[in-house]
């Protein structure tokens, strides 16, 4: 990289793996945030003075009141994740400004989580974890506790795209049956052989187990909600590693609480890190703390992929992640 690239000032929100943040201070001027402290929007404006590029994470919100008053000197936004609904997208497009996310590296890790959540839920892994750790095991017995079996069962997934294949090729190892709701229908090489549901109320009566994998969008927002958990055949299991707000928590608690829903395994939550209290006390729910991308690996990967879109932009080049 030559010397005008290195002048780019870069403002980098939230403290980064070691091996990015060397990256990114050996490609530009950075700011970092060794504290991890996050900003308000009155500092963060101030911070980015001068810098002719931001790398965000997820848990920065980047509304059109704060894109409107970013200074002038600032013309992308990287954020370092592969959701983007903390980014008013309209009003980074009516700024005149360019956004970029990181597909793809975060995929087997997320799928992982997945898989995790759909075993520790269905086998019990929060009570059963309690009973060693608080010597509460009562001995050998051949009627409790008991939990779900896995193998055999039928999964469906919403959301189709590199995610959901990953988690549907997990799951095929444990012999399950795979069906999707996705916006549209895979090629036959890329289902291998899972069934397509054009509908989501058509596929949720076919699902012993339910992975949420889709994007947050207006469209999905609370689309696990009273009526939708309803379509699942009683004892059903779900399991969201996507985010918190496509689950409306009260209907999801009212149905675990109820027995409609068996239980159900969570890493993301609406509101996180304050979640609904109500799911610390559910003993059918295997809870985990949005650990979907939270590998080193995986997360040093994210930053260099954020890291090569912002390299891109400054020479001139657009940016192969480019969401605007």
């Amino acid at each position: 990289m030559d010397r005008a690239e290195k002048r780019h000032k870069l403002l980098v929100t939230r403290k980064l793996p070691d091996d990015a943040e060397a990256a990114f201070a050996k490609a530009f001027d950075c700011q970092f945030n060794p504290e991890d402290k996050p900003y308000t929007p009155d500092a963060l404006c101030r911070a980015a003075d001068g810098c002719f590029g931001l790398a965000i994470t997820s848990m920065d919100k980047f509304n059109a009141d704060l894109i409107g008053k970013l200074p002038a000197s600032v013309k992308i936004i990287s954020t370092v994740s592969v959701g983007h609904e903390h980014i008013d997208l309209a009003a980074v497009k009516a700024k005149g400004l360019v956004a970029t996310n990181t597909p793809g590296v975060l995929t087997d890790a997320t799928a992982d989580i997945a898989l995790l959540l759909i075993l520790g839920a269905a086998r019990g892994a929060y009570w059963g974890e309690r009973m060693v750790r608080e010597n509460r095991w009562p001995g050998a017995s051949m009627v409790k506790p008991l939990g779900h079996d896995v193998s055999g069962q039928r999964l469906g997934i919403i959301g189709m795209g590199r995610i959901g294949q990953a988690v549907a090729k997990r799951a095929r190892a444990f012999g399950m049956t795979i069906h999707y709701h996705n916006r549209k229908e895979l090629s036959p090489a890329e289902a291998e052989g899972a069934t397509f549901h054009a509908t989501l109320e058509g596929m949720l009566p076919h699902c012993d187990f339910v992975s949420i994998n889709c994007a947050m969008t207006p469209e999905t927002k609370n689309l696990i909600n009273a009526r939708t958990l309803a379509l699942l055949p009683k004892g059903a299991i779900v399991v969201n590693s996507a985010r918190g707000g496509i689950v409306e928590d009260e209907a999801l608690i009212s149905a675990l609480t109820s027995g409609h829903i068996a239980a159900a395994g969570l890493d993301v939550f609406a509101g996180e890190p304050n979640i609904d209290p109500r799911y610390r006390d559910l003993p059918n729910v295997f809870l985990l703390p949005h650990l979907g991308s939270a590998t080193l690996r995986t997360r040093t990967n994210m930053g260099l992929r954020a890291l090569d879109n912002l390299t891109a932009f400054a020479q001139g080049k657009a940016p192969r992640d480019q969401l605007t």
